[in-house]
């Protein structure tokens, strides 16, 4: 939800909006996907999840135009508890440019599925009582690090360099497994996961 919030209120720059309008508006669009069940109405055979919710808050925002404002905010819902704080701050940290409220979701969906990949990666480590060992070799699953830095790492942890460097190889595979069944969850078939990693980085990337 916080990355669609984050989408929301980018849409609220771009409308002009103020930011109580753009409140209103994602409290409301949440209410109406939990009372209706619309998320139950997800399939992923006729896509991804994420074109899903991109598509749900088009036609959302679109029935808003054509409908008068509700007098009074909320309109009696109960007021979800949406960390609009975090999403304006993370709006406020987005780089200046053009780019479409589509691609900056996008963007936000892809970093907060890495996230989600690297929290699950790192509580794998701490429940194996590695948690030192994840924490000094996590540069690594971004080409950090270097045979210089590896020896460093295992002279401080006390163990060889050899095995520094078959940590390292193990904790990047195991990176790679993660994020592929992330990613399984939100494809209709196995088979597009290839397509969708792509995609992301190249989301990550633009």
């Amino acid at each position: 939800m916080c990355r669609l919030l984050v989408s929301a209120l980018r849409l609220r720059a771009r409308a002009r909006l103020s930011t109580h309008d753009a409140r209103d508006l994602t409290q409301e669009f949440f209410a109406r996907l939990i009372e209706s069940n619309t998320i139950g109405d997800a399939d992923r055979a006729r896509g991804r999840f994420r074109t899903f919710l991109i598509a749900a808050l088009k036609h959302f925002l679109a029935n808003k135009r054509d409908r008068a404002r509700a007098k009074k905010r909320g309109g009696g819902r109960h007021v979800l508890p949406l960390d609009f704080d975090a999403g304006e701050d993370r709006l406020s940290r987005e780089p200046t440019h053009h780019a479409t409220p589509e691609k900056i979701f996008e963007r936000r969906w892809a970093l907060a599925l890495l996230e989600t990949v690297l929290a699950r990666l790192r509580e794998e480590f701490q429940a194996g009582g590695k948690r030192e060992l994840f924490e000094r070799l996590k540069g690594s699953l971004a080409g950090q690090g270097d045979a210089g830095g590896y020896a460093n790492i295992a002279a401080e942890l006390g163990m060889t360099e050899g095995a520094i460097k078959v940590a390292v190889h193990r904790l990047r595979r195991r990176y790679r497994e993660l994020l592929r069944d992330e990613i399984a969850q939100t494809v209709a078939d196995p088979a597009d996961v290839d397509e969708e990693i792509r995609d992301l980085f190249a989301a990550l990337s633009a």
